[in-house]
């Protein structure tokens, strides 16, 4: 009979390879990886040579059907002491997903819960003294165990595989309860192979033995854990290190899901594997190249604080990180230029300095700024010295004043340049603002050419009334006072319809009933003519079908035997 082995002789033979378990997102410590026997009694019968030799064959055909069925989740340890040893991974899918469920008491803080299902009377104790909350999540993964396996020269003839049960999410006491199931297979078929009948059964019918069928209840570790068995290795731990543990593990998965299956994008409808879609926090995916595309885009037309989300109604900005991969090291400076720029511009109580265009914040009181760059102190409204207790000029004695500097002789190159300039500015600004109106939110110059007096600002898209420069937020303004249309918008309107504009819009007021064809440009409802379906907009000016309410661009090919009758009768 072979001599009996120590626990560190075999936890040496089972230990080497232990780092493949952080290739499959465990993150075992040390102690956790290898079992704690008390003593392991290798107990090696007296058998014969030719039977060890056919065990050893037998053990080696198993263990290669091994590894060609789990592949990466088998790892075979070096061959130390004429024993083959192995680890199997034991992964669990649940594609309709698990709840995980933790009942937390308010009055220590902590949990005082039991990892498992509760008996009767834990149930009815906790029931009576319920003062904390539940606490609940759902996952589709759930972290492997790893059945660790050392095969003696007398399996599969005589005797079972020695076996540890590792786990980070159960604990030892139902763990233990796999391991008689392990052992009660080995029973039902002793001298067969058993390895593949042992790991099969813990994929498919573990959680089921274990009554997590669609829930598993955290509770906190059993206090008689003496009465565990030994081949079962868990941490013991309380829920609130299994939660992460199970989340991050859930996280994980789900992304390398997500990375390796085909997904449709919800902008040019194309199907690509995700690792080439673009998630937003928002959830919603859309592919690289269209949401490059998109970015870009909007950094070239300078609407950059418009980058989001491009579901509608959604909204959600895009995160920098991910406009820095889209847009590259020179589109991406850009956006943070213009984006800063665009903030500084919505911000009232920023000006920039007329020395060396630095931002500034103005003293709202005074009106006066200091320079944090060149320390020059000048007064925001004429951007000229600060003059305290003297009245700052308007914008056109300020125009006046630089015009009658301009005599030649009075300045220098450099001084002539930058008053030019300045007058530009100035005049370019009372030229605009005397058709325009500034925005009540930023301040930026909008001017009307046609239309409504409800305006939309291109900047930061605030709307106002034209006409009293108040901001607004929908129609309900112009019931208390404004008026919607200006009286020389309407009469401009007028004096451009045509006769047959006129006609049309009279028979669609004394034919109301019948005026049941609205037209697919603006809305406005027309009547027939008769029986023609060749439809004339009076407010469009647009001609459509009656029947398929569509533009007609050419008669000839709309009403045509393939297309629309151009004469029926309504129902």
């Amino acid at each position: 009979m072979a001599p009996l082995k120590s626990e560190s002789e075999v936890i040496s033979e089972l230990g080497e390879g232990s780092d493949h378990g952080r290739d499959q997102g465990l993150e075992f410590e040390e102690d956790d990886v290898m079992p704690g026997f008390l003593e392991l009694n290798l107990d090696e019968l007296e058998i014969s040579e030719e039977q060890i030799a056919d065990n050893d064959r037998r053990q080696e055909d198993e263990v290669l059907a091994l590894e060609a069925i789990y592949q990466d989740n088998l790892v075979v340890f070096n061959n130390q002491g004429g024993h083959r040893s192995f680890q199997i991974f034991v992964h669990y899918e649940v594609p309709d997903g698990i709840t995980i469920s933790a009942k937390f008491h308010s009055g220590t803080g902590t949990s005082n819960t039991k990892l498992g299902t509760p008996t009767e009377a834990e149930v009815a104790s906790n029931s009576s003294n319920d003062k904390g909350f539940l606490y609940t999540f759902g996952v589709k993964y759930l972290p492997p165990m790893v059945l660790k396996v050392l095969l003696p020269k007398s399996y599969p003839s005589h005797h079972p595989p020695y076996f540890t049960i590792t786990t980070q999410w159960l604990d030892k006491f139902r763990v233990s309860s796999l391991c008689a199931m392990l052992d009660a297979i080995w029973r039902d078929q002793p001298g067969q192979e058993v390895v593949f009948q042992w790991t099969e059964w813990l994929h498919g019918s573990a959680l089921s033995h274990l009554g997590f069928t669609e829930e598993v209840t955290l509770w906190s570790p059993h206090d008689n854990q003496m009465l565990a068995d030994c081949r079962a290795i868990s941490e013991n731990i309380v829920p609130e290190r299994a939660i992460p543990i199970l989340m991050g593990y859930n996280k994980k998965k789900c992304h390398e899901a997500f990375l390796s299956n085909m997904h449709q994008c919800l902008i040019c409808f194309s199907e690509y594997l995700g690792s080439d879609f673009i998630k937003l926090p928002c959830q919603h995916i859309f592919c690289s190249n269209c949401m490059e595309t998109y970015s870009k885009m909007h950094v070239k037309e300078g609407s950059v604080t418009k980058i989001s989300c491009p579901s509608s109604k959604c909204g959600v900005h895009v995160p920098p990180l991910v406009l820095k991969r889209l847009l590259g090291d020179e589109d991406y400076e850009r956006w943070e230029s213009l984006l800063l720029q665009r903030t500084l511009d919505a911000m009232s109580d920023v000006v920039y300095c007329p020395r060396c265009e630095t931002a500034c914040l103005e003293d709202s009181k005074s009106n006066d700024a200091q320079c944090s760059k060149c320390l020059f102190s000048f007064c925001t409204l004429c951007k000229d010295r600060r003059h305290v207790g003297e009245k700052c000029m308007d914008a056109e004695t300020r125009l006046r004043v630089l015009q009658e500097r301009m005599q030649p002789g009075t300045t220098t190159n450099e001084q002539l340049r930058k008053q030019k300039d300045l007058i530009n500015e100035l005049l370019s600004v009372k030229e605009a603002l005397k058709d325009a109106k500034q925005c009540p939110s930023c301040k930026m110059a909008i001017s009307r050419t046609e239309g409504c007096n409800k305006m939309v600002c291109s900047n930061c898209d605030q709307y106002f009334c034209y006409k009293c420069n108040q901001a607004i937020d929908g129609y309900d303004h112009f019931r208390q006072g404004c008026e919607l249309f200006p009286r020389e918008e309407i009469a401009r309107w007028e004096e451009n319809m045509n006769a047959r504009q006129v006609v049309a819009q009279v028979r669609a007021e004394l034919f109301a009933g019948q005026a049941n064809h609205p037209c697919p440009h603006c809305g406005q409802r027309n009547a027939k003519e008769g029986n023609n379906n060749h439809l004339f907009c009076w407010a469009c000016q647009k001609h459509y079908c009656a029947l398929c309410h569509k533009v007609v661009r050419r008669s000839s090919e709309h009403f045509s035997r393939k297309g629309c009758k151009q004469h029926t009768s309504d129902p």
